[in-house]
């Protein structure tokens, strides 16, 4: 009943801010942030309603998250072993949470029951996606260290798969077979307390050893949860998806090339239909604009009568 109530919790939210998306902004360019720890004491199963850049949620990450407990330096991590993981996906949308049809259920089914099941959790339905210059992972790693300042008490970084992120200071790993191993050895030389963050990019190069296709991220997902419960180690998640990242979708220079290659002569050839959100959002616009109509008139109506004198009472003409 509780993972049912937390399920029908985000769900709703996905489905109320519907209309409330800014100019501009369509279902394809917003994605679902998950956050998730099994020890820190914090919010359990918060929404938040807010549309975010990924800035601010690194922001809220940190606050609501609790996360500057993790990667600040801070008296309460010392003497245990902590890691905070960013994964980077790139499978889900907003809209695909309450509409599983084209994701693989096995993810959807996970993040709900981390959700669920954890110790703190916060679901930001509503993450702009793929709208600035730099990397997601890059942008939320110069937050975290900007909102520490000079407190940044991350002891490595670790970047496995396809991350893109400036500097030389980060380990790189790009098998997923090689994480448990990284985390063991983190495991055995970390006696400071201090935190690992482990910044994990799916893509095509980590490659499954039996068909050489890319991993998925329920796969992964799950493999790195039941690795660090076994080990025992305390962490946090914050999984966040970028569906930019994926072949499917056209990047931006592809998408700048294709209007200005593809608005002559192919408009009818290219063009598609309304699918159900267009047609909801139209649905609404109609409606707006008959009542603003029915408005003006009414308004109108109502100052025609008011500007009409009409006398009070009425004089019968007196006969000679």
């Amino acid at each position: 009943m509780k993972m049912e109530t937390s399920s029908f919790a985000i769900v709703t939210a996905l489905l109320l801010v519907v209309t409330q998306l800014p100019l501009g902004l369509t279902f394809s360019s917003v994605a679902p942030a998950f956050l998730w720890s099994s020890h820190l004491n914090g919010k359990k199963e918060m929404v938040d309603y807010r549309i975010l850049a990924p800035r601010d949620l690194a922001k809220s990450t940190m606050t609501e998250g609790g996360w500057s407990k993790y990667l600040c330096s801070s008296e309460e991590v010392q003497g245990s072993n902590n890691f905070a993981f960013l994964f980077i996906g790139s499978e889900l949308q907003s809209l695909e949470v309450s509409r599983p049809a084209k994701t693989d259920p096995t993810l959807i089914d996970l993040l709900k029951d981390s959700f669920s099941n954890s110790n703190s959790s916060v679901a930001f339905p509503y993450v702009v996606a793929g709208e600035e210059k730099v990397s997601i992972e890059s942008s939320l790693l110069s937050e975290f260290a900007e909102t520490c300042q000079h407190n940044f008490g991350v002891s490595r970084i670790a970047l496995v798969g396809s991350c893109s992120v400036d500097g030389e200071n980060f380990d790189k790993i790009n098998d997923v077979s090689s994480v448990n191993d990284y985390l063991n050895s983190r495991i055995e030389k970390s006696s400071d307390g201090h935190t690992d963050l482990i910044v994990m990019c799916p893509g095509d190069s980590m490659l499954s050893q039996d068909n050489d296709q890319p991993h998925s991220e329920s796969n992964i997902l799950s493999q790195l949860l039941n690795a660090v419960n076994e080990m025992g180690a305390k962490y946090s998640f914050l999984y966040i998806s970028d569906p930019f990242r994926s072949d499917e979708y056209v990047s931006h220079k592809g998408l700048e090339r294709f209007l200005a290659e593809g608005s002559v002569g192919n408009v009818s050839a290219n063009s598609t239909g309304c699918d159900e959100v267009c047609q909801i959002k139209s649905s609404l616009l109609e409606g707006l604009l008959v009542g603003l109509v029915l408005l003006i008139i009414l308004i109108s109506g109502l100052c025609c009568m008011m500007g009409i004198d009409t006398p009070t009472r009425f004089e019968t003409p007196e006969t000679s």
